[in-house]
């Protein structure tokens, strides 16, 4: 599989929703396979909060694959021997693109805690920048799960004319009042870490490891389905010479703690409160009075809208919200209704019939 990564570089910067700008803004991008001479074969693949441009194969040749590798591939439900396949770091990530660890032009200083918070719509602003950088006029589809099937929705109704599919998995066309509070308990056990000088932590050479750390050990739960905990964890107790901590007894706490260090080393703590805020403020609708329905109507592209039984992050009912607003609104959609064993992270893990039917998709 060719694989290549490239920073583009915004000049121009970017107005963004909240009203403030960049002046300048770097993307990092991942790209899978070959864009064909019409450049009708451009999909873009979305991550969701915690991702990166990996979505496929190996980074670093460090053994970790990219978050949608099951997916992505030669022969796989994403074909990158059919298809160019274009995965961006978005705006606010800490892993390349231009964020919070990264240095203020104006200031010439990290922006921490200053960096502009950003939404869902902005990324797609700055999407669309790179889609009129690569010399592509529409995307044949853009597809992701969770905060990347909230990208994908927002594509088709803002840029109806430079998307012909929107693939939105395991996602929601807004946040319910209790993603939005799971988020800000992760957020408050952040501000509450004595190292996080309310942001300007990096400025005083410290990190807020371990309110980063809870913060991802509570939203990790909330990815996994109880069925699956119950089956892999139960209530068995760790080995004591496994523990990752010495006040561990129960496997599954082993597993968290697990979980939250690794993800503690490689994130920011001002990407994680800027990210989870994108995601609460989702809502295309509010500039429609709050109809789905009404935002929906100059949408072009063909909608497919997978849900998880398994997933109680963003329910099937999410899903189907999107499905009924789309029908109600004429548009080409189609609903599809997984098992799933991961919870709502089974939107990472191939299965027949959801490969299959991403598969027709591209096809359709």
């Amino acid at each position: 599989m060719k694989t290549k990564t490239t920073n583009y570089h915004f000049n121009s910067g970017i107005k963004l929703e909240s009203g403030e700008s960049l002046s300048a803004f770097d993307l990092v991008v991942e790209t899978y396979g070959e864009l064909n001479a019409d450049k009708s074969n451009a999909v873009l693949v979305c991550h969701a909060f915690s991702g990166s441009h990996n979505a496929a194969g190996e980074l670093n040749n460090d053994g970790k694959l990219g978050w949608w590798d099951e997916i992505v591939g030669p022969g796989k439900a994403i074909d990158t021997n059919k298809f160019f396949v274009v995965s961006p770091n978005n705006l606010g990530s800490c892993f390349g693109s231009t964020g919070p660890t990264s240095i203020c032009p104006q200031t010439k200083e990290i922006y921490g805690k200053d960096f502009p918070d950003i939404s869902v719509l902005d990324w797609v602003n700055s999407q669309e920048m790179l889609l009129n950088k690569l010399g592509i006029s529409s995307w044949a589809c853009v597809l992701g799960g969770s905060l990347g099937g909230m990208q994908a929705l927002q594509w088709a109704i803002t840029y109806p004319d430079k998307i012909k599919r929107a693939g939105i998995i395991a996602a929601a066309a807004k946040a319910s009042s209790q993603n939005i509070a799971l988020n800000e308990v992760g957020r408050e056990s952040i501000r509450k870490d004595m190292n996080f000088y309310e942001g300007d932590y990096l400025k005083k050479d410290s990190f807020p490891k371990s309110g980063l750390k809870a913060a991802r050990m509570l939203a990790h739960i909330t990815y996994l389905s109880e069925d699956n905990m119950n089956k892999r964890f139960g209530r068995k107790m760790q080995d004591a010479e496994s523990k990752v901590d010495e006040s561990v007894d129960y496997q599954v706490e082993n597993y968290l703690q697990y979980k939250g260090e690794k993800f503690s080393e490689t994130f920011d703590a001002n990407t994680y409160i800027l990210m989870t805020k994108a995601m609460d403020g989702f809502d295309p609708a509010k500039e429609f009075n709050n109809k789905l329905e009404e935002a929906l109507k100059k949408v072009k592209a063909k909608l497919l809208i997978i849900g998880f039984k398994t997933d109680w992050l963003f329910p099937p009912e999410r899903g189907k919200e999107i499905q009924l607003a789309a029908m109600r609104s004429e548009i080409s959609s189609s609903y599809l209704e997984l098992d799933g064993k991961q919870g709502h992270d089974s939107f990472l893990f191939k299965s027949k019939r959801y490969e299959d039917n991403i598969k027709a998709f591209l096809s359709s």
